[in-house]
């Protein structure tokens, strides 16, 4: 049922306040549910059509397409609904009360990213009663924070269509034309324990867990000399060796080790093709040293993001409305997923991604009017 529009405050307290965490750990995984209804009663109130989409294979979460206006071509705002989890010990206050210090709003969500609804309905009312000519669509999407499968059921499904689309991620109102892509995979390796005095009686799953760190090295080494990019800081490909786990006591030889990392490949790079190369470089090191070794990935992976044209019309918009040129940034975001639907598509939002993921989560009170103007500039010139 829709429900009058509340002030801006007033409707930022309210997303604070509505947890959603999304998290690959059971314990801490929430469902987005309570966050789209009430997204989808503001919007309806303000003529919107919408859509609640549930996430195939995901109980308890999902997407809401809202939709003002009809026809070809138009807008799409959108941002996810789910927060990281949270250290409410390290906070100085309420992750999930709005508070307002020191010309900043403090809250889990403040600036990643469930601020960006509340300023999108603000730039929405200003307009309200105004026929469109093009559809102004705002996109709500679950689980970008952990397995982003909200993205991947609405490229699945070929919606929304639209011309353009800005994502509202935290980049200081800098518009985004390109970012690196996410993989996290992990390596298990199942070797034979026994008695330490004599290495024959097992296969050391630590020392074959020693040559694969070596072959991801080398693999590192190779992918930065092949490629580069310097609209990046940091140009070239990372791979980081995040977190192994193996064996259990000094005099046993180690029976199983697992190894996580993190790679993070330039635009122009596909994440099958890495996973591939991988594999075939790794699995030869199971035979030589007598292990089972099994590479998986911990989650699909989020491709890179490049607009195929940084003098693209939504590009060169931007950069006019904000002041700032095109950049590129080492996140991941959901751009991919909506490019696939053939939209011209670009990352801008207000407040810093340093601000992300951190205790005390802000958004600065200056981002928020300029914001809302540059939203209301956007949706003027594509849909009115």
């Amino acid at each position: 049922m829709a429900q009058q529009v509340p002030d801006l405050v007033s409707m930022l307290s309210e997303l604070i306040a509505t947890p959603s965490v999304s998290c690959t750990q059971a314990e801490w995984d929430m469902s987005n549910l309570p966050v789209i209804e009430k997204l989808e009663s503001w919007l309806t109130s303000l003529g919107f059509s919408t859509e609640v989409m549930p996430v195939p294979g995901h109980p308890g979460k999902a997407n809401l397409i809202a939709t003002l206006g009809s026809g070809s071509g138009g807008l799409v705002l959108s941002g996810h609904t789910d927060t990281v989890p949270y250290n409410a010990e390290r906070w100085n206050s309420d992750p999930f009360c709005l508070t307002e210090k020191d010309n900043r709003f403090y809250g889990l969500g403040t600036c990643d990213m469930k601020g960006f609804f509340a300023l999108v309905i603000e730039a929405v009312r200003a307009m309200e009663g105004k026929p469109t000519k093009a559809p102004l669509i705002v996109l709500a999407t679950a689980d970008e924070e952990s397995s982003m499968s909200g993205a991947r059921a609405l490229a699945e499904a070929g919606k929304p269509k639209a011309r353009y689309a800005v994502i509202g991620e935290p980049t200081g109102l800098k518009p985004i034309h390109m970012h690196k892509g996410i993989m996290m995979e992990t390596v298990k390796i199942t070797g034979q324990a026994g008695h330490s005095s004599d290495p024959s009686l097992g296969a050391n799953a630590l020392e074959a867990m020693h040559a694969v760190m070596g072959e991801l090295i080398d693999f590192r080494k190779q992918m930065q000399q092949n490629y580069q990019n310097a609209d990046f800081k940091v140009s070239v490909p990372t791979l980081n060796l995040g977190c192994i786990h193996g064996g259990d006591n000094p005099n046993r030889i180690c029976g199983a080790c697992e190894l996580e990392y993190d790679l993070r490949p330039l635009p122009g790079m596909s994440v099958d093709n890495l996973r591939n190369d991988i594999q075939q470089r790794l699995q030869p090191l199971a035979e030589t040293h007598g292990v089972i070794l099994q590479a998986e990935a911990l989650f699909p992976g989020v491709p890179p993001f490049e607009n195929g044209d940084k003098n693209s019309e939504l590009v060169a918009t931007a950069e006019k409305l904000t002041g700032h040129q095109a950049q590129a940034v080492a996140f991941g975001t959901e751009a991919p997923f909506l490019q696939q639907l053939g939209m011209d598509t670009i990352v801008m939002g207000p407040g810093s991604i340093d601000q992300a993921h951190q205790p005390d989560e802000f958004l600065a009170l200056d981002q928020i009017r300029p914001t809302v103007d540059i939203l209301q500039k956007l949706i003027t010139k594509y849909c009115y």
